[in-house]
């Protein structure tokens, strides 16, 4: 059976990237400026909705316009605004989104939306759209091949999900948090989910521990307010203990919501958190046996009081279950989840700890975490430690950022997953690192890890800088989880905080042979996974690969 789960996590269609071609935008403001001019804000071509329903368009008019005056203009066809408007001058800066068919657009972003006459189409392949005021063009916007499902924001001259979210950079300073790895604290993560008295808010890419699962249901029984949320395509589809866990917790009255659908607005929701009362777990490992059950990875926690960071996280849940592709648990499962057993057939080293932290700072992907975590990597003046199931490619910019610290004489040391199904990419990575290491005389090695009875692979996605701050969270290092995916994770400045993982760090990594190993796989698995390859690439819905 733990070679089955392992086929899970390796079953994918692996494909590039869909992107779109980056529209080319042009405006031409009038003299008054674009502060005094109405602008085109956002477009919406290609809804996920038959026949294009919902597409739409969105312009901001400044206080005094006069909607008389304005037209919009497709393929040369001018729309006066007036009509569509009720003609009525806008006292107060007004941002009007406006829709050839209203009522789809009202569901998929819970705006007013104003009605446009059906000869105003914006095309999928591209198009251009002029706004004029008295006949003069004061905007003209073009765009290439409309991406689906998102919108194309003007100012950002990028395309977005619809939907969305633009969190920014939640921070608290002083307090003290508690930390923690996997294996070793096997039932933490369950008793924290047990201290609930008012709330648990549980938001994770899977769910399929039995514990966790009593926990919650005990929990709601008791009069606690449990919402959970989690991904409902996860890489290797929904296994039947994580379906049997999320029917037991909807039959027990436990509200569970999964981000799914052609309206999703993250290829996968991978972030792995919950926040308890006024407390909040972020964490590294999923909610199922091998993960914060302790029964296999090497995984990194932390436990926060933190007002700023508890209350980000609350809302980063609200946003997230708040939009149309968080959708209601619907699924069926016979089987109980997966037994959770409170004793790890790992060793104990590392206990948790409690230390006084100088700034915490909450991140989250795709809004804000990739140049929060570049810029402290370009702050680095001494060492460097990453810890990663693997990395997306050289040319990943987190990892450039990584070899220009070396190269400025940082030291790096990079630990990588021995796990089978990433450790021939991580022995090729290691060789090409190592190799432009010593052609560029760089203080900078790389292992893959040799977990040896401590753990059974190598799960955590960590960093250390300095041994000053530690990051601790869900974010792989690809350009994916960066950009695509939901991620959530803690960026904590503290000596404390720091030396515990680094710690746990150092022993993981004297433990890796820093030699080529070779590991085999069973012919029989071998087969098992080309022929779930060859099914999965029949039909699935996400093309991006996440491992757990």
């Amino acid at each position: 059976m733990r070679w089955l789960g392992l086929v899970c996590c390796l079953v994918a269609v692996t494909a590039s990237l869909v992107v779109a071609a980056t529209p080319a935008a042009a405006t031409q403001q009038t003299p008054q400026g674009n502060a005094s001019a109405p602008e085109i804000v956002e477009l919406y071509p290609d809804p996920a909705t038959d026949q294009d329903a919902g597409e739409f368009l969105t312009i901001t008019f400044p206080a005094g316009t006069e909607p008389d005056r304005i037209a919009l203009v497709d393929e040369d066809r001018p729309v006066p605004l007036g009509r569509w408007l009720n003609g009525s001058r806008f006292h107060d800066r007004t941002r009007v989104t406006l829709s050839t068919d209203p009522e789809p657009t009202r569901r998929l972003t819970n705006r007013t939306v104003r009605r446009l006459p059906d000869r105003v189409q914006l095309a999928n392949g591209g198009d251009e759209i002029r706004l004029l005021r008295n006949g003069t063009p004061i905007q003209r916007l073009s765009y290439d091949n409309a991406t689906e499902a998102e919108v194309y924001g003007v100012r950002e001259s990028d395309w977005q999900p619809l939907g969305g979210t633009d969190l920014p950079i939640a921070t608290a300073t002083g307090g003290s948090v508690e930390t923690f790895v996997l294996p070793d604290e096997p039932t933490r993560a369950v008793e924290f989910l047990r201290s609930a008295s008012e709330r648990i808010l549980l938001g994770g890419y899977t769910l399929s521990s039995q514990a966790v699962v009593d926990a919650l249901v005990a929990a709601e029984s008791r009069g606690v307010s449990v919402a959970v949320l989690l991904d409902g395509s996860p890489a290797g589809g929904t296994s039947d203990a994580a379906a049997a866990a999320l029917t037991e917790l909807r039959r027990s009255g436990v509200d569970v919501r999964v981000v799914d659908g052609a309206r999703a607005r993250y290829r996968f929701h991978h972030a792995k958190y919950a926040v308890v009362d006024e407390r909040a777990l972020v964490t590294t490992e999923n909610w199922k046996p091998s993960g914060l059950g302790g029964r296999s990875s090497r995984g990194w926690a932390v436990i926060t009081d933190q007002r700023a960071i508890v209350d980000g996280l609350t809302e980063t849940f609200r946003a997230d279950r708040g939009w149309v592709d968080a959708v209601r648990w619907s699924g069926t499962g016979a089987d109980d989840g997966e037994a959770t057993s409170h004793e790890s057939p790992y060793p104990s080293s590392f206990e948790a700890r409690s230390f006084e932290v100088e700034r915490t700072e909450l991140l989250v992907t795709p809004d804000n975490a990739g140049g929060r975590i570049r810029k402290l990597i370009d702050s680095a003046d001494r060492r460097i430690r990453l810890k990663q199931v693997s990395i997306g490619s050289e040319r990943f910019p987190l990892l450039r950022g990584v070899i220009d610290a070396a190269r400025r004489g940082v030291e790096v040391e990079i630990l990588l997953s021995g796990a089978w199904y990433v450790e021939k990419e991580n022995e090729r990575l290691r060789r090409r690192l190592t190799e432009r290491a010593a052609a560029e005389d760089l203080p900078l090695r790389v292992r893959v890890a040799d977990p040896g009875d401590r753990y059974e692979k190598i799960h955590a996605k960590g960093l250390i800088v300095d041994n000053e701050t530690a990051v601790v969270g869900s974010i792989n290092w690809n350009n994916n989880s960066l950009r695509r995916n939901r991620e959530v994770a803690l960026l904590i400045e503290s000596d404390g905080v720091a030396g515990y993982f680094g710690r746990v760090f150092d022993a993981d990594w004297e433990a890796a042979a820093p030699v080529e190993r070779e590991r085999s796989v069973p012919v029989g698995l071998a087969a098992a996974v080309v022929g779930a390859v060859v099914l999965a690439a029949l039909a699935v819905r996400r093309i991006e690969f996440e491992r757990d």
